[in-house]
């Protein structure tokens, strides 16, 4: 009988599997961590067989191992991973480099002014329902042919994280919508299908996969990937998406209105329309099914700030327990973090400012100034971070009528109070909060029509809700206002300290 469904997420430095039983009850778990490269700043990189495919065969072996079901058992697969990425591949479909990551990886700043230029930067965001920045697929395909054209000259395919893997899992190149619309200018978000108007510039349509929706069929487990995975030939496997999409699928954000805040290793919001508000300062995107589009944003450093500051300042602490020591700590300090102020962009920032030369600032220290105080200062920068995405929502006249945190970060209730003083939003806490691979489970039993889109509400029951404290509000209005002159303030100085070391000057 086939009584399990299986869903694998391929995170930034880690990824998880998830075995489910119809109704959503999760049977078993299993995590991976995994590294990424860096070769030089700005460039961010992962290999897609040693990390993407190896994390994949790995989760799945152990967890049919761990929990005892039988490869018979289960009824369907999804995966979702990191994106978007671009991964040039052969004409064997192997990859001919690694992969190059996501929106922070910002090394396509040059090539997003140049196809400004020569396409017209408002042309580009009227098709394509937002503008070029570090998270647009276009920008990096032309690096690729400008910075490495013997990789360029043996391309025969482009591809993503989660279709490369769907290709390895069935022999189908296959990608859904939703992270299909990043791959601008190529992709019309009004018709859901490849479009050739820009392709000269860019890349020829016939290297792309094709097209379908997160939830549906795209093939059938093929007996190498069997073998590697120890699944059972023939398996369905869905078309998967981006992580983030699956993360709001996994705690029920999949009505308009409804708006997931995802604590990762960057913070992510996917906001689910019926009808688009296309702004350049954000991303808007085709949704998880036909109907549906996808008010996104990104800040480019947020739990990774975290993970850098426990490593580099708190080396001290026992390693299992380091992230809580930090967080009580911080918990003990007053809102304010006694006159410091942080903006959170060490590696660029994505939404709203889009500035890939953006650098991390900690301002108004002094001699008295502890860890702890330090450490609350990151998160409320995270937390200022957070309000100026969702007024940028508010702004372009998005509907926010429901605010859903999840993430590894959201398990710590310090941060999440920090986040609702600042902005003054409620967040609700899904009871079960497993992550996207949870949500990769749901995906995998649509896809093998044994699930419905209703059948969500079943699988997620909220939990609790943190509400923000009034006696904060005035002091957080006060420093988000110096928030946002510091940047300003502090952005030609910090664009010069770059050029200078990168011997521009």
């Amino acid at each position: 009988m086939k009584t399990h469904l299986l869903g694998i997420d391929v995170g930034t430095y880690s990824s998880k599997a998830v075995l489910t039983d119809l109704l959503g009850h999760v049977v078993h778990t299993a995590v991976v961590p995994h590294g990424l490269s860096m070769p030089q700043p700005g460039h961010v990189e992962q290999d897609a067989d040693q990390v993407w495919w190896a994390d994949v065969c790995q989760l799945s072996r152990q967890l049919l191992a761990e929990s005892g079901v039988h490869p018979d058992h289960i009824a369907a697969l999804a995966v979702s991973a990191i994106g978007p990425c671009l991964l040039p591949l052969d004409t064997a479909m192997r990859p001919l480099r690694p992969a190059i990551l996501y929106g922070v990886d910002v090394r396509a700043a040059a090539e997003i002014d140049e196809l400004e230029q020569e396409l017209g930067a408002q042309a580009i965001a009227d098709f394509s329902l937002m503008g070029l920045t570090s998270q647009a697929i276009g920008p990096k395909i032309r690096w690729l042919q400008k910075n490495e054209p013997q990789v360029w000259q043996a391309t025969a395919k482009l591809t993503s994280a989660t279709a490369y893997l769907v290709y390895r899992l069935t022999g189908l190149h296959r990608i859904d919508r939703h992270s299909a619309s990043h791959f601008m200018p190529l992709f019309n978000p009004r018709t859901g299908a490849w479009d050739a108007r820009y392709a000269p510039a860019i890349a020829p349509l016939a290297w792309l996969p094709e097209l379908g929706w997160a939830h549906e069929l795209a093939g059938h487990l093929h007996a190498e990937a069997a073998a590697a995975t120890g699944l059972a030939v023939g398996t369905p496997v869905a078309f998967g998406t981006i992580d983030a999409l699956s993360e709001a699928i996994s705690v029920g954000v999949v009505a308009p209105g409804d708006l997931m805040l995802m604590y990762g290793s960057t913070t992510f919001f996917v906001l689910v329309q019926d009808q688009p508000t296309p702004d350049t300062r954000v991303w808007t995107v085709s949704g998880a099914q036909a109907g549906q589009f996808n008010l996104a944003a990104g800040m480019g450093t947020t739990g990774s700030l975290t993970r850098w500051f426990k490593d580099e300042f708190a080396r001290d602490l026992d390693a299992g327990t380091a992230y809580t020591s930090l967080f009580d700590a911080a918990a003990a300090v007053r809102a304010g973090s006694e006159g410091l102020l942080v903006l959170p962009y060490f590696s660029g920032e994505r939404t709203p400012i889009n500035d890939t030369q953006a650098s991390g600032v900690i301002a108004g220290l002094n001699l008295s100034h502890t860890r702890a105080q330090m450490f609350r200062a990151v998160l409320e920068g995270v937390g200022f971070g957070v309000r100026h995405n969702l007024e940028t929502f508010a702004d372009i006249g998005a509907d926010v009528r429901r605010m859903v945190a999840v993430g590894g970060g959201a398990q710590t209730r310090t941060w999440l109070q920090i986040v609702s003083d600042i902005t003054g939003v409620t967040q609700v806490l899904p009871e079960v909060t497993v992550g996207a691979a949870y949500g990769d489970a749901f995906l995998a039993g649509r896809a093998a029509g044994l699930l419905q889109p209703q059948d969500i509400q079943n699988w997620v029951r909220v939990e609790s809700e943190i509400a923000p404290q009034p006696q904060n509000r005035a002091l957080y209005d006060a420093l988000y206002a110096e928030y946002l002159r510091l940047y300003l303030g502090s952005k030609d100085v910090v664009h010069r300290l770059k050029a200078i070391t990168a011997g521009h000057f």
